[in-house]
C-alpha cells in the first residue's frame, strides 16, 4: 500500500473525508470546502494530507534564500492599525535613507552572499519617483542581486503622485532594475476587513490589478497573508482563493507566505497560536494545489521549532536568512537573522534535502 493510499485510508469516516478525497484525487475545492477545513479540529490528518500533497507538488526537498530586507523610509501616510512601524513625517525617528545608505546595506548584504534584495518602504509622499529608480539603477549598475521590490501599495502610491497608469509606472520601475514584486499589502483580501484595519490603502481588486498587471508584463511576485486579527474563518479562505483565481491567468506568483498578526505596539489585538498557523499552512497548500508550487513557512514570527514543523505541514521554503528586518521587529517580535547552517541543520533534522534558490526559486547550491 502507497504512503497515498494510507492517507486516503486514514480520512474515511472523518467529518471531511469527502473534501480530503477530492483534493487527493487533484479537485478543485471551493469556500464551503474550505471552511470546514479550517474548522476541523484534527490538525493532524490536515497535515498529513497537505504533507502528501506537498510530496506529490515539489518532492522533499527544502529551500531558503540568502536576503536582507532593506526600509528606505518608515514614513507612511496610509496610517495602519496592524503596524508598528511606521512614523509621522515629524516624528524623532522618522527617516529616509539615502541611496548610499542603500547601496551600502547592499553591499554588506552581498559580502555576505545575499543573492536577493527586498525593498519596502512607507506610503511617503515627499519622495520623487526619480529616487526609486536612481535606487534601482545604482544597485543594479554595481551588484548582481535580484531586486524584489515595493508591494502593490507603494506602485499605487508612486502612480497615483506622478499621474501615471499602474502599467506605465510598473514598467518605468522595471526599465530601472525592479525584478520582482513582493506581495506586502494583501493582509486579507476582502474590504470589509481592509476597511477596518487598513482604510487609507488599496483596496483587495486594486492589489490584485497591480499583481496581474505585473504577471501580464511577465514580471514575477509572491503572494502573502496576514491573518489573526479582525478576520472571519470565511474570509482567510476568501483570501486564499483569490490567490487561487489570479493565479489561473498567467501563473505569475512564485510563492504563497502566510503570516500571522503580531499585535504588540498596534493598534489592534491579534490571538493566534502556532497551531492556527500550521493549519493555516495546510489549508493553503490543500487549496493552493497544482496552482502555486511554492509555500514559505514563517521563522520570524512562529520562531524556527513551529517552521519547522510547518515543512510537515505543506510548506516546501524557509524562506529568508534576513540579514535585516525592520516591519516585525517593530511589532515586539525578537529577531535574530539566520545564517545557512541554522537552515540546514532544521531540515537535516527532519531527513530532508536541502538547497539554496534565487527569487525565482532556481536552486543554486544544494547541501
Amino acid at each position: 500500500m502507497t504512503n497515498f493510499d494510507i492517507i486516503k485510508k486514514f480520512t474515511e469516516g472523518t467529518d471531511i473525508s469527502e473534501i480530503l478525497d477530492h483534493a487527493l484525487n487533484n479537485e478543485s475545492l471551493d469556500i464551503n470546502d474550505g471552511k470546514r477545513l479550517l474548522e476541523c479540529n484534527d490538525i493532524h490528518l490536515l497535515g498529513s494530507v497537505a504533507d502528501d500533497i506537498r510530496e506529490r507538488s515539489c518532492g522533499a526537498l527544502v529551500t531558503f534564500v540568502i536576503d536582507r530586507n532593506i526600509n528606505y523610509t518608515n514614513i507612511c501616510k496610509s496610517k495602519c492599525k496592524f503596524c508598528a512601524f511606521y512614523r509621522a513625517p515629524d516624528a524623532i525617528d522618522a527617516y529616509v535613507l539615502s541611496i548610499e545608505d542603500i547601496v551600502r546595506k547592499v553591499d554588506e548584504a552581498v559580502k555576505l552572499g545575499a543573492n536577493q534584495i527586498l525593498i519596502q518602504g512607507g506610503l511617503n509622499p515627499d519622495i520623487p519617483i526619480e529616487y526609486y529608480e536612481k535606487m534601482l539603477k545604482e544597485v543594479k549598475n554595481r551588484f548582481n542581486v535580484q531586486m524584489h521590490a515595493f508591494s502593490p501599495p507603494e506602485i499605487v502610491h508612486i502612480s497615483k503622485l506622478y499621474g501615471s497608469t499602474i502599467k506605465e509606472t510598473i514598467s518605468r520601475l522595471h526599465d530601472a532594475g525592479l525584478d520582482s514584486i513582493p506581495g506586502g499589502g494583501a493582509e486579507i483580501l476582502d474590504d470589509r476587513v481592509r476597511n477596518t484595519v487598513s482604510p487609507k490603502k488599496i483596496g483587495w481588486k486594486k492589489w490584485q490589478q497591480v499583481m496581474l498587471t505585473a504577471h501580464s508584463l511577465g514580471i514575477p511576485t509572491t503572494a502573502t497573508m496576514v491573518f489573526g486579527h479582525e478576520e472571519t474563518v470565511e474570509e482567510r479562505i476568501k483570501h486564499i482563493l483569490r490567490i487561487r483565481e489570479m493565479q489561473k491567468r498567467y501563473h505569475g506568483f512564485k510563492a504563497f507566505i502566510p503570516w500571522s498578526f503580531q499585535s504588540e505596539n498596534t493598534e489592534l489585538k491579534g490571538a493566534s497560536t502556532g497551531l492556527d498557523y500550521l493549519k493555516i499552512v495546510a489549508v493553503s497548500r490543500i487549496l493552493l494545489a497544482g496552482h502555486i508550487r511554492n509555500i514559505q513557512a514563517s521563522w520570524v514570527t512562529q520562531g524556527m521549532d513551529v517552521a519547522q514543523m510547518a515543512l510537515d505541514f505543506g510548506a516546501n521554503d524557509l524562506g529568508g536568512t534576513m540579514i535585516e528586518e525592520n516591519v516585525v521587529r517593530a511589532a515586539g517580535v525578537p529577531f535574530h537573522s539566520k545564517n545557512i547552517n541554522d537552515f540546514i541543520h532544521a531540515v537535516r533534522k527532519l531527513g530532508r534535502p536541502v538547497a539554496k534558490r534565487n527569487t525565482l526559486y532556481n536552486i543554486i547550491e544544494r547541501y
